[in-house]
């Protein structure tokens, strides 16, 4: 089943853009786990982290997650950008955290 991501228009001080709620929930330094964690998705959020560590270092991060879990070693790669990096990072668990998600919810 697919379904539709909405995107709308903002005005800034150069005009009009397009943007879909992913996005503005990254510029608001929230990344969005909602999908069994693996090497791919591991992949993505540690980008994501550290895109946002070097965007503002001194501003922390928050990850939610709804994810019935997935792979220990994506998991373990997640974990150490959290700690690698300097921001604090918050995870909060809206729906599920199961198995490995469980383990990074602790985090």
């Amino acid at each position: 089943m697919s379904y539709y991501i909405p995107q709308w228009e903002e005005r800034t001080s150069y005009g009009f853009r397009r943007i879909d709620p992913y996005t503005k929930l990254f510029e608001d330094r929230i990344i969005m786990l909602g999908t069994p964690i693996s090497d791919d998705v591991a992949n993505a959020v540690m980008a994501q982290l550290m895109s946002l560590q070097a965007m503002d270092p001194d501003r922390d991060i928050s990850i939610y997650i709804n994810s019935p879990g997935g792979s220990f070693t994506a998991l373990t790669a997640i974990y150490d950008t959290i700690r690698y990096i300097k921001p604090d990072v918050q995870t909060l668990c809206l729906g599920q955290a199961a198995s490995a998600a469980a383990i990074l919810l602790a985090a």
